[in-house]
């Protein structure tokens, strides 16, 4: 075949990520503070944008319903242009097609980091990105990694989660347990029960509700915690005082035994929770609002506090526009209408989505809203992504940083999100914590060695009790609950007989 040099055309389809979309995903994914920041920053760099002010009289409240009530409706071909471009880009598309460079989503995680090859671009990584990955662990990671592998049921996990978030730098629990117990809508011996496991993780001393039930719970750790111990921290006002004569009394010992307590006390640690790396307070602002209705039914509304209000300002755009001379002066112009418009309609659209998939969220999980914590269903993000016609990554960028505020509380978007197992009766599938703890209850049933289950056994129980389960899980599971093998279990009751 001859060389030569021919023209041909050819079609093709590509997905090309703009800086207007990838605007559009990043908005996406921010928080309701992280916003307000992004916001700030475009309002000074942009000229014809200018905030919305509120009326003098008071805005009636927005209807209960699906529908985000705004001023500032896009037309509906630029909805639909939002609607395909958060629903077309999947995880696996994002990469391909001619992506600009260092296209990448910023809020905590960097899914755009791999898009293309070289760096800079519209989405850049923060200057503080380096210190973020090498920060101290913080005290509520620490306890919450730990509840992970604690074995406990799904409802038992989202009392640990809360109880958790009550915990202050010190390590002390900051709540009432009647509080709790009351806003989760489950019973206190369930609250006291969480709170045992949680006073057992590591540093020990943590979840304590006072100075003295810290330095306990470090006693009993290090086997010292006796009656005179007990009378000593019973009488700690005397101890700060130094009234040795009250203190030897109380305690029923002589001064050596009494110098020799003391001594323990001050090797104890009185703030727990002070080793790992604290970050300050940040106020949390809900995102969405759940308030129960007529009939049983739950209404969602976004709040209206967090929505920036964001206005194009036509009237100076066509003073400057007018003003302009050169071709650089009316590019400059054009460029900022453009991006101004597009803005304000990727807001529109963000304050859509969110609303969407917080309102399938409170549709998968009215059991919770209306029984409390124990009625928590398994629910994933593939599930809300079918339910609503969007992509799992449009959701999982919604529901972070997203909070809800519902009558049990403030959570988390992701707080509703639990892991599941499938059924072999192909029916409802079971969470994975209820099947940890399901695993729990057969090796507790064991009280000698001929009743030891090992894992294949286990797996079969599971079966014939509708969970379809790899043995290979069962393993996974109870070595994330530190149960041994059973041959380790079978050794152990042969020696306690």
């Amino acid at each position: 075949m001859a060389l030569g040099a021919r023209l041909e055309l050819r079609q093709g389809q590509g997905l090309v990520i703009t800086p207007q979309l990838q605007q559009a995903i990043k908005l996406l994914q921010l928080s309701n503070m992280e916003l307000e920041a992004f916001v700030e920053g475009e309002l000074e760099r942009n000229p014809l944008l200018q905030r919305e002010e509120p009326e003098a009289e008071a805005a009636p409240e927005p209807p209960p319903s699906d529908d985000l009530s705004t001023d500032r409706i896009a037309d509906s071909e630029a909805r639909g242009e939002m609607d395909a471009a958060y629903d077309e880009v999947s995880p696996g598309e994002r990469a391909t097609g001619d992506a600009p460079d260092g296209a990448a989503d910023v809020g905590g995680q960097v899914d755009w980091s791999k898009a293309g090859s070289g760096g800079g671009g519209f989405d850049t990584l923060p200057d503080d990105f380096e210190s973020a990955l090498t920060r101290e662990r913080t005290l509520a990671e620490h306890l919450m990694d730990q509840v992970a592998v604690a074995g406990l049921t799904p409802a038992e996990t989202a009392v640990a989660s809360v109880l958790v978030d009550a915990i202050d730098e010190g390590g002390y629990l900051r709540a009432e347990l009647d509080e709790i117990s009351v806003r989760l809508g489950c019973g206190l011996r369930v609250v006291e029960k969480v709170l045992t496991v949680i006073q057992g993780f590591e540093p020990t001393g943590i979840a304590a509700r006072d100075l003295r039930e810290c330095l306990m719970l470090q006693l009993k750790e290090r086997n010292r915690f006796d009656p005179a111990m007990d009378a000593l921290l019973d009488n700690l006002p005397l101890l700060a005082k130094r009234d040795m004569a009250a203190l030897r009394k109380a305690c029923g010992v002589d001064d050596d035994d009494l110098r020799e307590m003391v001594a323990e006390l001050r090797a104890l640690t009185p703030r727990p929770g002070a080793a790992f790396g604290a970050e300050p307070a940040q106020p949390v602002a809900p995102d969405v609002f759940v308030r129960e209705g007529p009939g049983g039914l739950w209404h969602v509304e976004l709040n209206s506090d967090t929505l920036p209000r964001l206005l194009v300002d036509q009237r100076y755009f066509a003073q400057v526009n007018k003003a302009a001379r050169s071709d650089q002066e009316k590019t400059f112009v054009s460029e900022c209408m453009a991006q101004a418009n597009w803005l304000v309609k990727s807001l529109d659209q963000r304050a859509r989505t969110i609303l969407k998939v917080s309102s399938e969220i409170v549709r998968q999980q009215d059991a919770f809203l209306a029984y409390g914590v124990e009625h928590l269903r398994p629910l994933n993000l593939k599930t809300v992504a079918d339910a609503i016609g969007m992509h799992e990554s449009t959701v999982s960028r919604v529901t972070s940083n997203k909070y809800i505020a519902t009558p049990r509380g403030l959570f988390e978007m992701k707080f509703f999100f639990t892991s599941a197992i499938a059924s072999t009766e192909g029916g409802e599938a079971h969470s994975a914590e209820s099947v940890r703890h399901k695993i729990r209850q057969l090796i507790d049933a064991e009280s000698d060695e001929r009743q030891v289950h090992s894992d294949d056994r286990i797996v079969e129980i599971l079966k014939e009790a509708g969970v379809d389960i790899a043995r290979r899980t069962v393993a996974k599971y109870r070595e994330a609950m530190r149960i041994p093998s059973s041959v380790e279990r079978r050794r152990l009751l042969k020696e306690a007989v």
